[in-house]
C-alpha cells in the first residue's frame, strides 16, 4: 500500500517504485493523457461520438475540398479594376500573391475562431459569388477601398442583428420541414459544384445557341484525362465508403492526387484554357519549383467605410449593403443547418449547438474579409465533406484553420492538389445530405411546393440564397391564399418581403438612380 501511495504522490515529476529492478516511467506520458483528456472535454469529442483521429481527418478533408479558394479568389478579385482603373492592392498589375496570402490568413484565423469559440465543424473563407459581386458590381462603381468598406459595414450590421437576437429569431420562425429542404437543396448544390469543377458537367456558352444550359463533358461526351481522374476518384470514394473504410474520403483524395500526378507526368495535360479545354480546371498536379514562399499582405487594411456613400450616393450604397447582407444572412443559416443535420448535432428545434456563437463568428468573418481586402468571408458548405469523414466538433475546424495558415507560406505546395481529386468528396456528401428528403411531407402542398422550389433552385441558380428566398416567398403566399395567415410567424412576412426586394434589386436600383 505504501509503495502504491508513493507512486501516486510522486507522479508529478517521475513515477517511482521502491521495488528494486522496476523501471521508472517518466511522467510525461501521464501528462499527455491529461492533455488529451482536456482537449476531449473542451471540444466534447467523446460526448459527440467522435475521436481525435476522426476530427483531424475531418479537418484535413475539409481543407482539401475548399483549399481551391486560395487560388480562385485572387483570380476573381485580382483582375477586376475599380472606377480609377486600379486593381485590388494598388497599381495596374494584378497582386495575386498578396490576395492569396490575405485569403489564407483570414480563412485560417476565423476558422480556428469558429472551432475554439463555437465548437462547430464549420470552416470559413471568402464567399464565392459574394466576391464576384464585389469585384464586378461594386468595385466598378467606386474604388476598391470603398468597396471593401461596404463589406465591413455589412459585417458589422449582421453582427448587430446576431447580438440583438434577430438572426436567431428568424431561424426559429422557419418551419422545420423547410429547414430540411434547405439541407437537401444544399446537398444537390454541392454535388453539382463537384461535377462542374471536375468538368464532368460543363457550362454551354450562350453563343452556341443551344437549348440546354449544361451538358455532359465538353461536347456532350466525356473526354480528357482530368475527367478520368475525377471519375476514378468518385468510384474510389464510393467503394471505400460502402466498405465502411475509416478515412474513406481522405484516402480517396490522396490516392486520386497521386494518380493525377502520374497522368500529368505521362500525358502533360496542362491547365485548362480556351486553347486547351481538356486541361486541369484549376491546379496542375505537378511538383512546384519551390515549396515555401514569402507572403505579402498588401491588401490588409485597405478599406474606407464612408467613401462609397460619397461616390455613389447614400441610397445606392445602402442597397449594395442590403444585397450583401441578405445573401450572407441566409447562406450561413442554410449552411450551418445542413452541417448540423449531417453531423446529427441539431436539437429538437432544428438549431445547432452554440448557434449564437456560430453566427457571431460568421459575422466577424464578413467584416474581417472586408478589412483584409479579400471580400466577405462566410461559412463553407464544403465543411460537410469533413463531417462525412467523421468530424463532429470544433477541433476539426482548428485543424482546417491551421492548414490555411500554413498555406500562407506553402501556397505552392497546396497548388499541387487538383480539384478533380478533391471534389468527388462533394458528390458523395451531396448524396448523404439528399437522404434527409424523406423528412418532408410531400402530400402537404403547403410545405411540399416551397420545399421543392428551395431544393431545385439552389443547384439550378447556383445560389443558396435564391433557393431559400423562393421557398420562403412560396410558403408565405400559399398560406395566405389558403386563408391561414394566422399560422404564419410575423418574421416570415418580413423575410419574404425582404427577399422580394432582393430579387428586384436591379430594377429598384435603376429606378432610384
Amino acid at each position: 500500500m505504501l509503495q502504491g501511495l508513493t507512486l501516486v504522490v510522486l507522479h508529478a515529476d517521475t513515477l517511482v517504485d521502491a521495488r528494486p529492478g522496476v523501471e521508472c516511467l517518466p511522467a510525461v506520458s501521464n501528462q499527455s493523457t491529461i492533455a488529451a483528456g482536456g482537449i476531449d472535454r473542451y471540444f466534447k469529442i467523446t460526448e459527440r461520438g467522435s475521436t481525435v483521429g476522426r476530427e483531424v481527418r475531418g479537418g484535413l478533408v475539409t481543407f482539401f475540398t475548399m483549399a481551391y479558394i486560395v487560388v480562385l479568389n485572387p483570380l476573381i478579385l485580382g483582375f477586376a479594376t475599380d472606377e480609377d482603373g486600379k486593381v485590388l492592392g494598388g497599381g495596374t498589375a494584378p497582386n495575386l500573391a498578396a490576395i492569396a496570402a490575405g485569403t489564407a490568413l483570414v480563412a485560417g484565423l476565423l476558422t480556428i475562431l469558429m472551432g475554439v469559440v463555437a465548437n462547430y465543424p464549420l470552416a470559413l473563407a471568402t464567399g464565392l459569388g459574394l466576391n464576384a459581386f464585389v469585384a464586378f458590381s461594386i468595385a466598378s462603381q467606386m474604388t476598391w477601398a470603398d468597396a471593401m468598406g461596404l463589406v465591413v459595414i455589412e459585417g458589422v450590421v449582421i453582427l448587430v442583428l446576431v447580438l440583438t437576437g434577430f438572426r436567431e429569431a428568424v431561424f426559429h420562425a422557419v418551419p422545420p420541414q423547410l429547414k430540411i429542404a434547405i439541407s437537401v437543396g444544399i446537398g444537390l448544390f454541392i454535388a453539382l459544384i463537384g461535377f462542374v469543377d471536375a468538368g464532368f458537367v460543363r457550362r454551354i456558352p450562350d453563343a452556341a445557341n443551344t437549348t440546354v444550359p449544361v451538358q455532359l463533358g465538353q461536347t456532350g461526351q466525356l473526354s480528357g484525362w482530368p475527367v478520368l481522374v475525377f471519375a476514378v476518384g468518385l468510384l474510389l470514394v464510393i467503394a471505400l465508403w460502402v466498405r465502411h473504410v475509416k478515412g474513406a474520403i481522405l484516402i480517396s483524395i490522396i490516392i486520386t492526387t497521386v494518380f493525377a500526378f502520374v497522368v500529368e507526368a505521362i500525358a502533360d495535360v496542362g491547365k485548362a484554357s480556351a486553347d486547351n479545354p481538356k486541361g486541369w480546371s484549376l491546379n496542375v498536379p505537378a511538383w512546384p519549383d519551390k515549396i515555401v514562399d514569402t507572403p505579402h499582405f498588401d491588401t490588409l487594411g485597405e478599406f474606407s467605410l464612408l467613401g462609397s456613400f460619397q461616390n455613389v450616393g447614400v441610397v445606392t450604397a445602402l442597397l449594395l449593403v442590403f444585397t450583401l447582407l441578405l445573401a450572407d444572412f441566409f447562406d450561413t443559416m442554410g449552411t450551418m443547418t445542413a452541417i448540423g443535420a449531417e453531423a446529427g448535432l441539431l436539437g429538437e428545434d432544428g438549431m445547432p449547438p452554440n448557434t449564437r456563437r456560430i453566427l457571431v463568428v460568421d459575422s466577424l468573418a464578413a467584416a474581417a474579409g472586408g478589412a483584409a481586402g479579400v471580400s466577405s468571408n462566410t461559412s463553407y458548405i464544403e465543411s460537410a465533406s469533413g463531417v462525412g469523414e467523421g468530424a463532429r466538433t470544433g477541433l476539426a475546424s482548428v485543424v482546417t484553420g491551421a492548414l490555411f495558415l500554413l498555406t500562407i507560406f506553402l501556397a505552392p505546395l497546396v497548388a499541387i492538389i487538383p480539384s478533380e481529386a478533391a471534389v468527388p468528396a462533394l458528390v458523395l456528401v451531396g448524396f448523404l445530405m439528399m437522404q434527409q428528403v424523406k423528412g418532408i411531407d410531400w402530400d402537404d402542398l403547403e410545405i411540399a411546393i416551397p420545399a421543392f422550389l428551395t431544393i431545385v433552385l439552389m443547384p439550378f441558380t447556383y445560389s443558396i440564397s435564391v433557393g431559400i428566398g423562393a421557398g420562403f416567398i412560396a410558403y408565405v403566399l400559399i398560406k395566405a391564399v389558403r386563408g391561414k395567415v394566422a399560422d404564419l410567424h410575423p418574421l416570415m412576412w418580413v423575410v419574404a418581403a425582404l427577399f422580394v426586394v432582393y430579387f428586384c434589386i436591379n430594377p429598384i436600383t435603376s429606378w432610384l438612380s
